[in-house]
């Protein structure tokens, strides 16, 4: 990340004021085109603004501006801060919508809800910066507007990227429980299967017994007629 001095602008119209530095020297320093250093040093840009003098700063030193000044090749070289200011944090919150584009939310919500179902509300709220109840009223056809609501692709309009949009999409998609594709006969658990196994022999020497029980009495009757015969 390049490090400019503060107040870039202000700086510059003190270098330009106040030194003999090329307007590429102060532009590289200040980290401003060329041209923008050329348009306030000919006053027409950076009217009004006053010139922060970057050594009372401690941005530069005076030796550093005079070997810059003996040398149109040189480039200043920011001096390292007394003071370090924190970084600012970045806030969570709902996705700032340029006013411009406010007014194609409805019809970005309506392209995801049709187009991407399973989106939930937060992920739609994330893409577009939008509200929850903002949301609801598209979903139910209750929005004042809904009649005259037009699906259009967010991307396209700008109120987020490809990748962003890709990324919320696979995330629902994995969150998604998987829908069994069929309903068909499934095959038997093997303990089931196991457990028919085992008594189709039971059942089978079962079935012999009783068929040899039947011979064994007919060869009784049988016999017993025979003795009759003759006597």
């Amino acid at each position: 990340m390049a490090v400019q001095p503060l107040m870039p602008k202000a700086t510059a119209v003190w270098l330009v004021e106040n030194t003999a530095l090329s307007f590429d020297q102060i532009a590289d320093f200040c980290k401003l085109h060329p041209l923008e250093v050329k348009a306030v040093a000919d006053g027409d840009s950076a009217q009004g603004i006053k010139g922060l003098d970057p050594i009372q700063t401690g941005q530069l030193t005076r030796e550093e501006i005079e070997k810059a000044e003996a040398d149109p090749q040189r480039r200043l070289q920011l001096a390292d801060a007394k003071v370090r200011l924190p970084e600012a944090k970045k806030k969570k919150g709902p996705r700032y919508t340029p006013v411009s584009r406010r007014q194609d939310r409805p019809n970005a919500i309506l392209w995801l809800v049709r187009s991407h179902p399973e989106l939930k509300d937060s992920q739609i709220m994330r893409l577009v910066g939008t509200t929850k109840s903002t949301i609801q009223a598209i979903r139910d056809r209750t929005h004042w507007n809904a009649q005259t609501l037009t699906p259009m692709d967010p991307v396209t309009l700008g109120l987020c990227s490809q990748i962003e949009l890709d990324f919320e999409v696979q995330r629902a998609a994995k969150e998604k429980p998987t829908d069994q594709a069929y309903g068909g006969a499934t095959l038997l658990p093997a303990s089931e299967t196991t457990r028919k196994e085992e008594n189709e022999p039971s059942e089978r020497n079962q079935d012999d017994l009783n068929v040899d029980a039947v011979f064994a009495k007919l060869k009784t009757i049988g016999g017993k007629k025979q003795d009759d015969e003759e006597e």
